[in-house]
């Protein structure tokens, strides 16, 4: 043990020598680990908070909600849009045999895009509004939270149809000004007055807009079948979805079987026709996000290994010399009986501990790197344990390697030979 503590300091200190004996040597020597770190571990990190923001924003809404639909949204879209555009909008009739039929289903709910119209408050207005119409299970489907003392529709004011709206919270702060609650304010749009009863929490720093309410104001479907109306030019006004949560314990492919069953019977496909609809969940976005992160992550380290590779050989020239300068010092000590292994494990820690200096800077310039474009864009990218240690050992890979063949080459040589050089 003491003999392996002595190679380890002996390793580290002429580690230190041969970077102070030439700095710029070192430096340029050391710039390729240093650059190969950074690609591979700063790839991985950037991916990594990417992948952590977008599974949080997945997450929010549940893998045990089935997204009832005309689009499929594992499938390339402009492969088979018309067909798909040709397929019927799911109606209300359907979202009620639904509700009557499934028996796997703790919450049903359907929602309708009804356009986008200005909103009015005293002097200050927004334009653009998204108005979509909810039925009373939209709630739990999209686990909607609200800003202090907001709510939902009560059961009285759904069923009743009530002129009461919910706002998200871009609206409310575009429309109110600060310091004034939103809370049962009347809004108009298009002359009718509609009471706020809730603004949604907002959205935050999450990258995956799914289901964002941040720009949208919700009515009742009551209300909206009752006549209201915000039509403009938009092609996907009308455009109907609706959600189905299965209960807790229930299979969703067997629940997906059932509604299935249901739909079909109620648009009359014959056996052999295609469905005219389609099942979604939020593994299949999960799926697509793991091929793409992939992809992004595998780039990141084939640019990185071709920065290593350059300071692979930039560090294993740097022990050549190393070697060669010491020589002799080598063959003395084997003549005072040092074993081979001895030289061979202080010429490779040193190597290590060159790669480790060049990947230290590597990771240090990853974290002022992530701190800075935190702070510039305003979403949370950071270096994670797992990464540094990656990045280390990685160091640690890379310094074995480029040490291994001049420390083969020490640890061969004959004493006699080596002292007379």
């Amino acid at each position: 043990m003491r003999q392996i503590l002595r190679i380890l300091s002996e390793g580290a200190a002429q580690a230190w020598q041969q970077l102070m004996a030439n700095k710029l040597r070192s430096f340029l020597s050391l710039l390729g680990v240093t650059i190969g770190i950074f690609c591979i571990i700063g790839v991985k990190s950037a991916v990594n908070s990417l992948e952590d923001n977008i599974r949080g924003s997945l997450a929010k809404l549940g893998n045990d909600v089935i997204y009832l639909d005309k689009f499929s949204w594992g499938e390339d879209p402009g492969r088979n849009f018309w067909k798909w555009m040709r397929r019927p909008n799911q109606s209300f009739q359907e979202y009620e045999a639904l509700k009557d039929r499934l028996k796997m289903a703790s919450q049903i709910g359907f929602w309708q895009f009804l356009g986008t119209k200005t909103l009015k408050w005293q002097s200050s207005s927004v334009e653009n509004a998204a108005f979509l119409s909810m039925t009373e299970d939209c709630s739990e489907i999209f686990r909607l939270e609200f800003q202090e003392g907001g709510r939902f529709f009560s059961p009285a004011e759904y069923t009743n149809g009530s002129d009461v709206c919910i706002i998200g919270a871009k609206i409310a702060e575009g429309l109110f000004p600060e310091g004034i609650v939103p809370l049962d304010k009347s809004v108009s749009v298009g002359g009718r007055k509609l009471r706020v009863v809730g603004v949604t929490v907002p959205s935050g720093k999450d990258l995956l807009k799914i289901m964002n309410f941040d720009n949208a104001v919700l009515i009742s479907h009551t209300l909206a079948r009752r006549g209201f109306s915000v039509r403009d030019n938009n092609p996907w006004v009308g455009k109907t979805t609706i959600g189905i949560r299965a209960k807790p314990g229930a299979d969703v492919d067997e629940l997906k079987d059932e509604i299935t069953g249901v739909m079909r019977a109620e648009r009359r496909l014959k056996p052999r026709e295609e469905n005219s609809f389609a099942l979604n969940t939020l593994t299949i976005l999960s799926n697509v996000f793991d091929q793409l992160f992939s992809v992004i992550n595998m780039a990141g380290i084939a640019i990185g290994i071709f920065a290593l590779i350059v300071g692979m050989f930039s560090v294993a020239n740097i022990m050549f010399v190393s070697v060669r300068e010491r020589t002799n010092i080598i063959g003395i000590k084997m003549a005072l009986g040092a074993k081979r292994w001895f030289i061979l494990l202080e010429i490779l820690f040193e190597a290590v501990v060159l790669c480790i200096v060049g990947g230290a800077f590597g990771l240090l310039f990853i974290w002022l790197a992530t701190t800075i474009i935190s702070k510039a864009i305003d979403f949370d990218i950071h270096l994670s344990m797992t990464n540094t240690l990656v990045g280390v050992g990685t160091s640690i890979v890379v310094g074995v390697l480029s040490g291994l063949i001049p420390a083969i080459q020490a640890s061969g040589m004959d004493p006699v030979e080596a002292i007379r050089k």
